[in-house]
């Protein structure tokens, strides 16, 4: 069974991640979410990321606000692919500090990074991950590409009117 899972580092950042759960789910890629703080419960933290692929999971997608260590710190503890998100909270100054947290990685730990409150972004990147080596999953990336096409089209099209 293909899994992403989807972390966060409290319960203030689920509505932002809504969206990656929401466009997982689109596509019937089963998802695990759960809240994971680096800070509050790094004992969980460690635990999640050295077990996560031997879970069956595919892919970690992990949203922070502030200092956002959480995707950095589950990328040195798991050899998946890991999507980070940073997130505006109410601790941040403007979300400067959590991209840099998430995008200034060290040589050797990799964490790809979406835009600020970006989602859905690292829900479609999940999912053509997957897709890379599931057939199924590419066919439905394909179709949304397509849907993206023709809804800009009909837009310039309605315009023109």
């Amino acid at each position: 069974m293909i899994k992403v899972g989807i972390i966060m580092g409290s319960q203030s950042d689920l509505p932002v991640m809504e969206e990656a759960i929401a466009f997982l789910k689109e596509l019937n890629i089963t998802v695990e979410v759960d809240i994971v703080s680096a800070h509050r419960t790094p004992e969980k933290m460690v635990s999640y990321g050295t077990q996560a692929h031997k879970r069956g999971l595919k892919v970690i997608i992990a949203g922070a606000g502030g200092a956002a260590h959480l995707p950095g710190m589950i990328a040195s503890l798991t050899p998946l692919p890991v999507i980070g998100v940073p997130i505006k909270s109410s601790n941040s100054i403007d979300g400067w500090d959590s991209i840099l947290s998430i995008l200034q990685m060290p040589g050797g730990v990799p964490v790809a990074t979406v835009a600020l409150n970006g989602a859905k972004n690292a829900g479609i990147l999940a999912a053509q991950i997957i897709g890379s080596s599931d057939e199924k999953v590419l066919n439905k990336i394909v179709l949304y590409k397509e849907s993206l096409k023709n809804k800009v089209l009909k837009n310039s099209e309605q315009l023109k009117k």
